[in-house]
C-alpha cells in the first residue's frame, strides 16, 4: 500500500495521504520513499478488520481499526477519498453506515472498469454489493454508472445497456424489463440507453455502461477474471511444449507482452461504492502497487471531478421528471 502511494505521488503531486494502521509498520516502509514521507501523515490504530470479518462484526468494531478510521476522515471531511484493499463487504458495511446513502439512492453499488477490445475500458455495476434489484435500483445505477464514465472517460453521454440473457426486449425478467422502459422514457439524461446486452458482449467495446444485480454483476466479473487467467495459463503451457513453440514465444513476444498488460488485472484496478455521500474506493486485495497506484488515481479522479455533485444532478433530474409525468404514465 506505501509503495503504491508513492507511486501515485509520483504521477500527481497534489496528491496527500494520511496513512491508517501499525504506526511501526507503517514509518519503517515509508523510510523508503522521502516525497511520500513529507506529504503523509500517519494515524496509529490498533484494531483491524479481518478479511473474514461479517459485516456485521465489522461495523460493531470499526471505530480504532484502520478501515474504521480512514472512512471516518471522510464523514468528518479531514479526507476527500478513502482507499482500502480490506474486505469488500465490511467495507461496504462501515461507509454505507458512516457516510449514508444519497439522497434519491435506495442502495449503493460497487463499479469497476473493465477492459474491451476497444481503447475505453467499460464501467460495469453493480458487482456484488447487492444481490436483489428492483427496477428502481437499476435505473439509481445507470444514473451513476453514467457519472463515473463521464468522469473516468470523458464521454458526456455514454451509451448504456443492461445485462440480459437476450438483446430481445421481450426477454429477461419484468425488473429488466420495467427498468429498460424507464431508462427509454428518460432521453433528458446525460446518457444513451442501447437496451439489453448479453454476457458475451461485455469485452467487445460496444457499450460503455453496462448494469445488472450485483448476483449476475459479481459472477460475469469473476468469470471474465478467471477466462482472463485461463488464457494466459493456457499460453503459457503451450509456449512451453516445445522447441518450436519456444522459438515461436521469442517471435510473438512483443504481442504477448502487449496481452499481459491489456490482461493484468491492476491496470483497471479499482472499485468505486457509489451512491454514498463520500468517496471510498475498494482495491483488490492481492493488488500490486502499480494497481494500488490505480486505485488512488480513480479515487484522485473522483474527488477533481466531483462525481457525488454529478449524481446528484442527474438523479434531480430524473426525480423532477417523474413529478411532472401523468398518473397513468407512472
Amino acid at each position: 500500500m506505501v509503495e503504491g502511494a508513492a507511486l501515485a505521488r509520483r504521477r500527481d503531486k497534489d496528491l496527500r495521504f494520511d496513512l491508517y494502521g501499525d504506526e511501526d509498520r507503517i514509518a519503517a516502509e515509508l523510510k523508503r520513499y522521502e516525497k511520500l514521507n513529507r506529504v503523509s501523515t500517519i494515524h496509529h490504530c490498533e484494531g483491524v478488520i479481518e478479511g473474514d470479518a461479517k459485516p456485521s462484526q465489522a461495523i460493531r468494531k470499526a471505530k480504532g481499526t484502520s478501515m474504521g478510521e480512514a472512512v471516518a476522515a471522510v464523514k468528518e471531511g479531514d479526507a476527500h477519498a478513502a482507499v482500502s484493499g480490506g474486505n469488500t463487504g465490511a467495507m461496504m458495511a462501515i461507509s454505507k453506515l458512516a457516510l449514508r446513502t444519497m439522497e434519491g439512492i435506495d442502495r449503493p453499488a460497487l463499479a469497476a472498469l473493465l477492459p474491451t477490445l476497444k481503447d475505453d475500458d467499460l464501467v460495469m455495476l453493480d458487482l456484488g454489493a447487492n444481490t436483489e434489484c428492483d427496477a428502481n435500483n437499476l435505473v439509481q445505477f445507470a444514473v451513476m454508472g453514467s457519472a463515473y464514465a463521464r468522469t473516468v472517460m470523458g464521454n458526456e453521454k455514454p451509451c448504456v445497456k443492461l445485462l440480459n440473457i437476450g438483446t430481445e426486449e421481450l426477454k429477461g425478467t419484468e425488473e429488466l424489463k420495467d427498468a429498460a422502459q424507464m431508462l427509454r422514457d428518460a432521453d433528458y439524461l446525460p446518457l444513451n440507453f442501447a437496451g439489453f446486452t448479453e454476457g458475451d458482449q461485455l469485452a467487445r467495446g460496444n457499450v460503455d455502461v453496462v448494469v445488472t444485480d450485483g448476483f449476475s454483476g459479481n459472477i460475469a466479473l469473476k468469470t471474465a477474471e478467471g477466462t482472463a487467467r485461463f488464457v494466459t495459463d493456457l499460453l503459457r503451457g503451450a509456449f512451453k511444449s516445445s522447441l518450436r513453440s519456444r522459438i515461436g514465444f521469442l517471435i510473438s513476444k512483443p504481442a504477448m507482452r502487449l496481452l499481459k498488460v491489456h490482461l493484468d488485472p491492476n491496470n483497471h484496478n479499482g472499485a468505486v461504492f457509489l451512491g454514498l455521500n463520500g468517496i471510498v474506493v475498494k482495491s483488490h486485495g492481492s493488488a500490486s502497487a502499480k494497481g494500488v497506484a490505480n486505485a488512488i488515481s480513480v479515487a484522485g479522479s473522483m474527488v477533481r471531478n466531483d462525481i457525488t455533485a454529478k449524481i446528484r444532478d442527474d438523479l434531480d433530474n430524473f426525480r423532477s421528471h417523474q413529478g411532472n409525468m401523468p398518473e397513468a404514465a407512472k
